[in-house]
């Protein structure tokens, strides 16, 4: 959630940099005409109560010397009812400020390139070059009907398009990426492993940025208002929800693998064919707790502790800075990590790095005690450390043999017990 005072004393300037999101400024005057009716209700109620206190005083020297107190007495109960509905007011104000601000995207950082979308996106850098082999290569569905690791219709037959069912060797590869990652993010990067929950509560979607925005992508047990998370970011960035942190602790690296559900409703087409976009799929997520003074030098390196898990599979791959109109709705800073999918003939994001500054913070009331003693809200990043479906179709498509095999990396082989290769089935 943006800083209101922003809207309240520099509402020019913030209109025109959220005008590179998108955001009508209708909206935003919409937040500062509630701010400034919430503040002239509060000084109203301030005032009253306060002439309430001074009467309530004298009204007791009155009765103490044995004075008529009944017209006073009156008055005060006219002033009592008046703060009533003055409160009363006042709470449906604060409501819909809070749910006006919810619907605001966070500012976009000066440097990113503006745009509306994906257009707009630059190529930061590409890692590795690639050349077609003397043998075409085909899809990832292809090579995995031949490697005998894909099931998607049975997938269909227990649950619906978009949940497939991974096989055999291709079930042990998955385990073997989820393993390799966690261990290179724990054992090399400085991170704390967790294992969440699967489902949250409706404060954690809010504090994440999820709700109220994202609702109809999102699977939601409405019985006991939970929902099955998006992404481990939702637990994990709510793990300190409400808490004070030590600023000597920070930066704060937690890391996570979970199975992720996204409705994503309305996608089809290209992009919904075998595991290119399906509703449930594994993804190990890396989270930064950080000092507002280093939060953009540590997206920088949270960038390229994602990187890692791609350079060293030997994939050929790019990373773009996303311009302002296509990042995700709480960033302020933003770099997408794209993998060469030469079957498919196109480029498979597959992870998203973002610095978040203190618009999740504010959500979820995380703060810390800086070195002087005064509390402010840290600043959060996460990033895709990475998503498996997309990371598992490259891999097929770029490792792929004449024979139909495919070679495994070597970081992963003492996960597959010296496995070198996916056989043919």
């Amino acid at each position: 959630m943006i800083d209101i005072k922003k809207l309240r004393d520099d509402f020019d300037n913030t209109a025109a940099q959220l005008a590179r999101r998108g955001v009508e400024k209708e909206r935003l005057e919409k937040a500062r005409d509630l701010d400034a009716k919430r503040r002239a209700l509060v000084g109203e109620t301030e005032t009253l109560k306060a002439k309430r206190n001074a009467a309530s005083k004298e009204i007791g020297k009155v009765a103490a010397a044995g004075g008529d107190i009944a017209a006073a007495k009156e008055e005060m109960r006219k002033v009592g009812d008046s703060i009533a509905e003055i409160d009363k007011e006042l709470a449906t104000v604060d409501h819909d400020l809070r749910e006006t601000l919810l619907m605001i995207p966070n500012i976009p950082a000066p440097e990113i390139p503006t745009g509306m979308d994906s257009a707009a996106n630059v190529v930061v850098k590409t890692e590795g070059t690639w050349t077609d082999p003397d043998f075409k290569i085909p899809t990832h569905i292809e090579i995995g009907e031949k490697l005998g690791i894909f099931d998607f219709p049975r997938g269909v037959k227990l649950t619906g398009t978009g949940f497939p069912i991974i096989l055999g060797q291709g079930a042990k590869l998955q385990r073997a990426l989820i393993q390799y990652m966690l261990d290179l993010h724990c054992q090399k990067q400085g991170y704390t492993e967790m294992l969440p929950p699967f489902v949250v509560n409706s404060d954690s979607m809010t504090g994440t940025g999820q709700l109220p925005k994202f609702a109809e992508d999102l699977y939601h047990c409405q019985i006991d208002d939970f929902w099955l998370i998006p992404t481990a970011e939702v637990p994990v960035t709510n793990y300190y929800r409400d808490d004070i942190l030590s600023g000597k602790d920070l930066p704060i690296k937690l890391t996570a693998y979970t199975p992720c559900f996204r409705r994503e409703a309305g996608s089809a087409g290209k992009m919904t064919r075998g595991m290119l976009r399906v509703h449930q799929f594994d993804k190990v997520e890396m989270v930064n707790f950080v000092h507002p003074d280093t939060s953009f030098q540590q997206l920088e390196i949270l960038r390229e502790e994602a990187e890692e898990v791609l350079k060293t599979l030997g994939l050929h791959y790019r990373v773009l800075q996303l311009c302002s109109g296509d990042m995700g709705f709480s960033a302020a800073k933003c770099y997408d990590l794209e993998l060469w999918a030469p079957g498919e003939q196109q480029w498979l994001e597959v992870s998203s790095c973002s610095c978040f500054t203190d618009y999740q913070a504010r959500r979820l009331n995380c703060r810390f005690k800086d070195a002087d003693g005064k509390t402010k809200l840290v600043h959060t990043l996460n990033g895709s450390g990475v998503a498996l479906p997309r990371l598992m179709v490259a891999l097929l498509e770029q490792h792929l043999n004449a024979d139909g095999s495919v070679t495994i990396p070597e970081v992963l082989r003492p996960y597959m017990n010296g496995q070198e290769k996916l056989l043919p089935a």
